[in-house]
């Protein structure tokens, strides 16, 4: 969606500022704060919207209705262009069931919608779980997080629609391989190792297995497998061989996840414009969605190959978001374990600031990086729609996963109860009986 700003200068009175009359329509008043967040970079009058709204939305009191209430707090809470789209989904079916204007056949096909998806997914997660135990790494590998389950959900986020069961469950590979991996380096690996586990990657060769110790062996072959499988899929059905952009994608990451492990053994701390130079790449975002494009595009283009080799905007932005959600839903954990580099200790350290005052300047980047997301989504792009918008739900199940703490590392009581309604408890159907009396009614 466009967002035409000259027409919200018509809610401005003659001093130039928002119409305190607005105020009066809270409904349209909900709607002016999501616009708001479809803003570019130097709209400032949309900038001038959020903040107006936000005060106001925060401010209401007063007899109103609870469904209209709940919407607010919902929407104040994170607005719907940063939301992953099932879970709102999800949400959204049971807040229009409590209205009492609700169309009760309307929202029983939304709800059937809903769980003949959710059964898909079922399918799905059953198959990715006998390809993890297959594999075998978690048996093997003991300091490893076992996380199949949150890396399927996060391929949910980011393409839910049934024709991308594929795309899903590759996804899934890509990114327990990654978790497995980033275990390596962050827990387990000493730097020697560490350094040879990378080379090893970077020259995607099985001849250098036998220099790395026995658990890395495990590591790299799974991967080499995994990866080369999938790139044999695209060949045969494109007849492009896109092994050179995997396997760059993943030494690249595995260069950044590097750089981090001597960072954290030398405990130094890097300036804030080096932690996120290496760190946009060292959240796997870029990997990710290097995968996804050869997963779900139907007509692979020479343009969008080099625009993935270049790591276009779209996969840059999407990955800064995951990156700066990532630390503020894990830094507290990270500053009581001693840790020397993530974005809010970096500047706190920088800048000798508090470490409010750092999450208050993620928040800020995290919204700035929204709005070149959000012009990149409708400019002319060397990448399919599909794709596009995969892209920006990477940045939606970044702020869906940490949003109240670390989703996928250390998952709460949120974050299980978030994989349940999405996945396993299908949504309530009303009793036959009881809809036909409603469709005789209509």
């Amino acid at each position: 969606m466009v967002i035409v700003t000259d027409v919200f200068q018509k809610f401005k009175d003659h001093d130039g500022n928002f119409r305190q009359g607005l105020c009066e329509d809270v409904k349209g008043l909900l709607s002016l704060y999501e616009a708001s967040h479809l803003a570019f970079d130097g709209e400032n009058i949309l900038d001038e919207a959020k903040v107006f709204t936000t005060k106001h939305l925060k401010g209401i009191k007063g007899n109103i209705d609870t469904t209209l209430m709940q919407q607010i707090k919902h929407a104040l809470e994170l607005p719907f262009h940063h939301r992953m789209l099932r879970l709102e989904a999800r949400w959204y079916i049971q807040a229009y069931s409590e209205r009492r204007d609700a169309n009760h056949l309307l929202l029983e096909l939304a709800k059937l919608d809903f769980n003949m998806v959710q059964s898909k997914l079922q399918r799905e997660l059953q198959q990715m779980s006998r390809w993890w135990e297959d594999i075998g790494l978690t048996n093997k590998l003991s300091f490893a997080r076992d996380r199949l389950m949150e890396c399927f959900f996060w391929t949910v986020g980011m393409a839910f629609e049934p024709q991308f069961s594929s795309c899903r469950k590759g996804l899934t590979k890509v990114t327990a391989l990654i978790t497995t991996i980033d275990d390596v380096y962050d827990v387990y690996g000493s730097l020697d190792e560490l350094e040879l586990f990378t080379a090893a990657v970077e020259r995607w060769d099985t001849n250098v297995v036998e220099t790395l110790p026995d658990y890395m062996k495990l590591c790299f072959l799974a991967l080499y497998n995994t990866v080369n499988e999938m790139a044999y899929d695209a060949l045969k059905q494109h007849g492009v061989n896109i092994i050179p952009y995997l396997t760059r994608a993943w030494a690249d990451l595995c260069k950044a996840f590097l750089v981090e492990a001597k960072w954290c053994f030398n405990k130094e701390t890097p300036t804030f414009e080096a932690y996120l130079d290496n760190a946009w790449r060292s959240v796997s975002g870029a990997v990710i969605l290097v995968h996804a494009y050869f997963l779900m595009t139907k007509t692979i283009t020479k343009e969008a190959l080099d625009s993935l080799q270049a790591y276009h905007s779209l996969l840059e932005c999407s990955s800064i978001i995951f990156r700066l959600t990532n630390d503020l839903g894990t830094s507290k954990a990270e500053l009581e374990r001693g840790e020397s580099a993530n974005s809010i200790l970096c500047y706190m350290k920088e800048n000798g600031v508090s470490e409010q005052v750092a999450r208050k300047h993620t928040s800020n980047l995290i919204d700035e990086t929204w709005k070149k997301m959000n012009k990149d989504r409708v400019i002319d792009s060397p990448f399919e729609k599909s794709f596009v918008e995969t892209t920006i739900n990477l940045a939606r199940i970044s702020q869906c996963t940490y949003q109240h703490g670390d989703g996928h590392g250390s998952p709460d009581s949120q974050a299980k109860n978030r994989v349940l309604s999405v996945i396993i408890e299908p949504i309530p159907l009303m009793e036959k009986q009881k809809l036909f009396h409603v469709s005789e009614e209509v």
